[in-house]
C-alpha cells in the first residue's frame, strides 16, 4: 500500500465565489489535471464549523461544484464529490484528534483570527477543525496539495500529525506489513503570479465576499457587462504603469491589477510590465477588461446553466464520492487495524 503521487484540495461552500477562489485555486486545479491524479473536494463539513442556512448550503454546494466544471475540471477523469458523502473523513478526524496535542491547534493563527475576541463562544469544529484537514488529504494519503499563503500553516499541521502516527504506531505499521512511512508527508504546491488577489477598492485588503461593496470583487457567476464594470472602476493611482516590479512595491493597487493581468495570461509580472510599463491605466485596464470578460464570462455563463440542472451536479458528487470512498475506505480499514480496533472483514 506504498503511497502514489496525489493530488488533493477542497473548497468551501460558503458562497458568492470570486475571482480570488479562481485565481488563488480552482485555475491551478485545471492545470494540475495533465500532470496528476486530482481529487477535489467541496468541503462542507467545514462549513458548518459555524452555522449555515441548510438551504444556502445544499445551494452552495452545488455553485461550487458548478464552478469546477465550469472552469474547465473533469469530473470523470478526476473526482469531484462533497466531503460529507464520505464517512471516512470524519472517522480519521477522530483519530487525528487523538494523535495532535492541544499545543499545535493553539498556535494556529486562523482559529484566532475568526474566533475573534468571543473565543469561548466559537464552536469546537472551528477549532479543531485543522484535524478534519489533515483526515481530508491523508485519508487519500494524497502526496501534495495545492495551497494559499493562509493554509501553509494548516498543510504544516497535517504534516506533524502524519509523522506522529507514523512514529506512534511504527511497530504495529510493521507488524502489518505496511510501509514505515504510512502516511506520506503531503508537500505544498504554490503556484502563479496571483495566488493572493486584492481587494479591487483597496489593495491592502484580500478580495473577499463579505465585503460590504460587490465592486471589491468580481464573482465568478458575473456576467461580462459586470465583469467589464468592476475592472474599470477598480482603484488605481494617477501615475504610469512602472516598468520593471520593483515600482510595485509602494503601489498595492496597481501591483494587484498587474498581479491579476499576469495570472488571467499564464504570464508573469516583468513580463506584464514590459508591455505596458510607462502607459497610463486607462490603456491598461481597457485590455484588461478584454482578458477578463474572454476568460471569465464564459465560466460564468456555464455556472448559470449548471446550477440549474440539480440533477447533473448532484449525480456527479455522488459519482464522485462513490469512487473517493473506495480509496477512503482502504486508509481507514489499514488505520482500524493499525491502532488496534476489531472491525468486520
Amino acid at each position: 500500500m506504498a503511497a502514489k503521487e496525489l493530488v488533493f484540495s477542497g473548497v468551501q461552500p460558503t458562497g458568492n465565489l470570486h475571482l480570488g477562489n479562481y485565481l488563488g485555486a480552482i485555475v491551478n486545479f485545471v492545470k494540475l489535471q495533465d500532470t496528476h491524479n486530482c481529487i477535489y473536494c467541496v468541503v462542507d463539513l467545514h462549513a458548518i464549523t459555524v452555522w449555515q442556512d441548510p438551504t444556502e448550503l445544499t445551494r452552495n454546494i452545488r455553485e461550487v461544484t458548478a464552478a469546477f466544471i465550469a472552469a474547465g475540471i473533469d469530473p470523470k477523469k478526476h473526482i469531484v464529490f462533497n466531503q460529507s458523502q464520505v464517512s471516512e473523513h470524519a472517522e480519521l478526524a477522530w483519530v487525528f484528534n487523538c494523535v495532535a496535542r492541544l499545543g499545535w491547534l493553539n498556535r494556529m493563527t486562523q482559529f484566532k483570527e475568526k474566533a475573534g475576541k468571543d473565543r469561548e463562544n466559537a464552536s469546537v469544529g472551528l477549532y479543531a477543525y485543522p484535524n478534519l484537514m489533515a483526515a481530508d488529504i491523508l485519508v487519500y494519503r494524497a502526496t501534495h496539495v495545492p495551497v494559499g499563503e493562509d493554509q501553509k500553516q494548516h498543510l504544516e499541521l497535517a504534516r506533524d500529525i502524519a509523522q506522529k502516527f507514523n512514529n506512534d504506531f511504527s511497530d504495529s505499521i510493521r507488524a502489518h506489513s505496511f510501509d514505515e512511512k504510512f502516511f506520506p508527508l503531503p508537500e505544498p504546491l504554490i503556484t502563479g503570479p496571483a495566488t493572493r488577489v486584492m481587494s479591487l477598492r483597496d489593495g491592502s485588503k484580500k478580495m473577499s465576499k463579505s465585503d460590504a461593496s460587490d465592486y471589491s470583487r468580481i464573482n465568478l457567476s458575473d456576467d461580462a457587462d459586470a465583469i467589464a464594470q468592476k475592472v474599470r472602476k477598480a482603484k488605481t493611482d494617477p501615475e504610469p504603469l512602472p516598468s520593471e516590479e520593483e515600482g510595485l512595491k509602494t503601489r498595492p493597487e496597481a501591483d494587484n491589477l498587474v498581479g491579476i493581468y499576469a495570472a488571467l495570461s499564464g504570464r508573469s509580472k516583468p513580463d506584464v510590465l514590459r508591455e505596458f510599463g510607462g502607459g497610463q491605466f486607462s490603456g491598461f485596464k481597457s485590455t484588461l477588461v478584454d482578458l477578463a470578460v474572454a476568460k471569465l464570462g464564459p465560466i460564468g455563463a456555464e455556472m448559470k446553466k449548471l446550477t440549474q440542472d440539480h440533477a447533473y451536479v448532484d449525480s456527479v458528487l455522488v459519482d464522485g464520492a462513490n469512487r473517493a470512498r473506495v480509496i477512503a475506505s482502504e486508509t481507514m480499514n489499514a488505520v482500524k487495524d493499525i491502532v488496534g480496533f476489531i472491525r468486520k472483514r
